[in-house]
């Protein structure tokens, strides 16, 4: 993120966008769990998810430079989108070994309990947001 560092708060706004609308999506019994963790979250500390996806960005992006590299070495005719689509099973388990290094050395308790009983579905969830991470680094890419 150092080429343009004014870039940054743009991307963990799109990222922020990305988690709410995803969260909103989720329909069924067991989106109930996830809602509510999330609701919980935000109206204890409303700016926490925003802290997070900062906090995390960096590693985030260590995970997804592999990617990026591989898809300009193919030289690829597609998007970044499509490309990481083609591989969101992938994307998706390089993101969570971030967030669950992070849970592993978090101490607050209370994080590490709600973490643990959503990451059995995280891989999921995280597949279905590959899309339109693929579009938030699409637009930022060239200034990341």
């Amino acid at each position: 993120m150092a080429k343009n560092p004014g870039i940054r708060p743009l991307v963990v706004a799109n990222c922020v966008t990305l988690i709410d609308q995803q969260i909103k999506s989720k329909k069924g019994l067991s989106s109930v769990v996830v809602k509510t963790a999330y609701g919980l979250v935000n109206a204890l500390k409303p700016r926490m998810i925003e802290k997070s996806v900062n906090s995390l960005l960096d590693d985030f992006i260590e995970q997804l430079q592999v990617y990026y590299q591989y898809y300009q070495k193919e030289g690829s005719n597609g998007s970044l989108e499509q490309y990481l689509c083609a591989r969101a099973g992938d994307v998706a388990e390089g993101l969570l070994q971030v967030t669950d290094q992070r849970a592993k050395s978090s101490s607050n308790m209370t994080v590490i309990k709600v973490y643990n009983r959503l990451r059995p579905k995280g891989k999921e969830h995280v597949e279905i947001a590959v899309p339109e991470l693929g579009k938030i680094l699409d637009k930022y890419l060239t200034n990341i």
